[in-house]
């Protein structure tokens, strides 16, 4: 998955350079912080959605807990990965601000 980013770098350069020229780079910053709180957001929504899925499952079954308790831990692990990406995203872009403007 890492090598998979790593490849996407090149896109990124090619993106910072159409954003220079077209004129977009004002709106580059505001975007970055959108789609970083956008992902705050979907992430929290999720891992409460799961916690509260996992508890009312335990609730039903305690007998079940330790299994539900390994799913729920790999789930939080999924769901906060994808708002990791977004971060790296906003860092990989984040010093192209300076030279941009």
């Amino acid at each position: 998955m890492f090598t998979e980013l790593l490849a996407l770098l090149p896109l990124a350069e090619a993106a910072a350079e159409t954003v220079q020229q077209t004129g977009a780079r004002e709106y580059l910053g505001f975007g970055l912080a959108i789609g970083l709180g956008l992902a705050a957001l979907g992430g929290a929504l999720g891992q409460s959605r799961a916690v509260a899925g996992a508890t009312e499952a335990v609730s039903r079954q305690p007998e079940a807990a330790s299994k539900i308790q390994g799913l729920m831990i790999i789930g939080l692990a999924l769901i906060e990965t994808l708002v990791i990406y977004m971060l790296l995203i906003c860092f990989m872009w984040g010093p192209k601000l300076d030279q941009i403007s």
